[in-house]
């Protein structure tokens, strides 16, 4: 029973674990920010490019 008890001690598994969750959330809000970034530009780009195209005289 002491040796389970030393063993657990120093075992590090669950703090690498916590860290990796961590880091894993971050990359996720990370990639989520960018989305909304990119998403709002393109939404942009989209709309003037419908404008250019309903302002063409064809005839």
């Amino acid at each position: 029973m002491l040796n389970f008890i030393k063993n657990f001690k120093n075992d590090e598994d669950g703090a690498v674990t916590v860290d990796f969750v961590v880091l894993t959330a971050a990359i996720v809000l990370l990639g989520l920010a960018v989305a909304a970034a990119i998403r709002t530009g393109a939404q942009d780009l989209a709309n003037d490019i419908q404008d250019e195209l309903g302002n063409i005289d064809i005839g």
